[in-house]
């Protein structure tokens, strides 16, 4: 037996992670950089939200899980004899893999029968809560650890997060993209359209205004699939929204327009984006996420476990 770990950029929501099983290491938030807070433990996701807005002159900071956060966590399960299987946001974003992989050593020394894995998902925020659901899914198949791990590793591959924000002040203080294109984009009143993919953003296009933005998301969602020969009856999905969930129903009905009603409502559920991503994106991010499923028929994998 093992059991699911991810930190707290997976943004599954108090519910989720225990409907499934999860247990979720929080990131801690700042909006002065002095005085940082357990995202949803000790603040929540929209008060944040709110403090962005109330106080758009300061720059939100995260700060990742330290190892003695990891440490705690693991220990819980170690203790009990089970394997950990812990997944991290993309090295890419932050240093929460450096931090389990450190605690992970610590608690073989103690523990040397036990297995952890300790696995750079190259994704974050609600990409990063599907493959947690979809590891939780393979457990609850009867699935080993080794096919667990190994399976993991196929499917992170194909996660993308196709998204749009309302500009790129955030992520230009973050320091996750160019200077010139923030001046640009907001010089012109332009709206980004951002891909995330293998744990790095790319420049998808740009819009003018919120409307034809969206309507760009929902574009390169349609091309991975089209142009990849993709069908999205293989995929898990969702909806990610920040501050304003009520922009969630309207862009979730387009998707679901877009693949002809392939996907029905229940299968891509409209979720929050939690403050740790919410730092870097500003609070009103918006667009969903794919993962391949773990039991795809188009992966083989029946036939390729052991």
């Amino acid at each position: 037996m093992y059991q699911i770990i991810s930190d707290g950029s997976c943004d599954l929501g108090t519910e989720n992670a225990e409907r499934f099983g999860i247990h979720v290491v929080p990131f801690y938030v700042s909006m002065d950089g002095q005085h940082y807070k357990k995202e949803i433990e000790e603040i929540g996701v929209m008060e944040f939200y709110q403090q962005m807005i109330d106080h758009p002159e300061m720059t939100p900071k995260s700060s990742l899980p330290s190892v003695q956060d990891f440490l705690n966590a693991f220990l819980v399960y170690a203790e009990q004899g089970l394997d950990i299987i812990c997944l991290c946001i993309t090295t890419k974003f932050s240093g929460a893999y450096n931090s389990a992989m450190s605690a992970r050593e610590m608690v073989l020394e103690r523990y040397p029968g036990i297995e952890i894995a300790v696995i750079d998902t190259t994704v974050n925020t609600v990409l990063q809560g599907l493959l947690a659901i979809e590891t939780a899914k393979m457990k609850a198949a009867g699935l080993s650890f080794e096919q667990t791990v190994s399976r993991i590793e196929a499917i992170k591959k194909t996660g993308r997060i196709f998204f749009t924000i309302e500009n790129m002040d955030y992520l230009v203080k973050g320091g996750r993209t160019g200077k010139v294109a923030g001046m640009i984009t907001s010089r012109f009143s332009l709206k980004p359209v951002i891909v995330l993919k293998e744990g790095e953003i790319f420049l998808g296009g740009i819009a003018r205004g919120r409307k034809k933005s969206l309507e760009k998301v929902i574009q390169k969602g349609h091309e991975y699939f089209q142009e990849n020969g993709l069908d999205p009856g293989n995929f898990s999905f969702a909806v990610g929204v920040g501050y304003n969930r009520q922009e969630g129903e309207p862009f979730q009905e387009e998707v679901i327009r877009d693949f002809g009603g392939r996907i029905s409502r229940e299968e891509i559920p409209i979720r929050q984006i939690g403050a740790t991503i919410g730092v870097h994106t500003g609070p009103r991010p918006i667009g969903y996420g794919v993962i391949e499923k773990w039991d795809s028929p188009s992966l083989d994998w029946k036939n390729k476990s052991n």
